[in-house]
């Protein structure tokens, strides 16, 4: 609790109090109350980042159902089985840099292997990251990739610790197929499922390592998110003030988000 304490709590009220200020990081402090939260509303770099973060949100919950899905097919006891667990968890262990720079090669629109996909339908190459309207999405689609892995992982865990007696009972009760799947499986896998959204939720809140990599936030900033434009303006153009106002507003989307989906789990539970 202490290291909890010092290391994320007392930082987190840091942040929410230096973004009551006008300061560059060096030099001393101007407090000027709620003036970076102002500024932000009309700053239209803002309302793209969050708006990317909204696109991250949604397109990143897919990474649930589909981690299931890849779960429940992994979930077999045939030979070599375990082989091809490992590869469907690759991708989670290697580094997001890494991921972000397979990609890129992925999308070149020059020698990619995208474009060699699609040019066997006649398609002519899409550059993807170079288009403002496609890279986002070129991105989220690289973020799902390892993210997918990781919550394959908690539901092969909760998979492996289902009740035997309970799925005993439901078959001779004549439940099979998507009814044992629907009624029985899944009801066991809430709490898999509730660390699967928290997880995927932060990923996609706090995206930063692959935008950075693939895009640095172009073309034109229309692929930046609130994670790294908070970078961009504490780092890069020494607004600390403002960069913890977006970090403030970033957290506030990640906790009313995380509380939602807990209040729902739990009256779940209690009805």
């Amino acid at each position: 609790m202490l290291l909890f304490a010092v290391y994320v709590i007392i930082p987190i009220f840091q942040s929410i109090w230096i973004s009551f200020f006008d300061w560059d990081g060096i030099g001393d402090k101007v407090f000027i109350g709620f003036g970076n939260y102002a500024e932000l509303m009309d700053d239209p770099q803002f309302w793209t980042a969050l708006w990317n973060n909204v696109l991250w949100l949604l397109f990143f919950m897919l990474a649930v159902p589909i981690g299931l899905g890849v779960a429940l097919f992994l979930n077999q006891q045939v030979l070599g089985i375990r082989a091809v667990k490992s590869l469907f968890f690759f991708p989670f262990v290697i580094s997001q840099v890494i991921v972000g720079v397979v990609f890129s090669w992925f999308y070149d629109p020059s020698s990619g292997l995208l474009q060699d996909i699609i040019g066997i339908f006649g398609f002519e190459p899409l550059p993807i990251l170079a288009s403002e309207s496609m890279a986002t999405y070129g991105i989220i689609a690289a973020g799902l990739w390892p993210q997918i892995a990781y919550t394959m992982i908690l539901y092969l865990t909760g998979l492996n610790n289902l009740s035997p007696d309970q799925i005993e009972a439901a078959r001779m009760d004549g439940a099979h197929g998507w009814s044992m799947l629907w009624k029985v499986i899944i009801p066991q896998l809430r709490p898999a499922t509730f660390i699967a959204v928290v997880v995927t939720v932060i990923g996609a809140l706090r995206s930063f390592d692959l935008v950075a990599t693939m895009t640095g936030g172009g073309p034109y900033g229309s692929t930046t998110v609130l994670a790294f434009f908070m970078y961009e303006q504490s780092i890069f153009s020494y607004r600390m003030g403002y960069g913890a106002a977006i970090a403030t507003v970033l957290f506030l989307l990640m906790l009313v988000y995380i509380a939602f989906f807990l209040w729902r789990m739990l009256r779940a539970e209690r009805g």
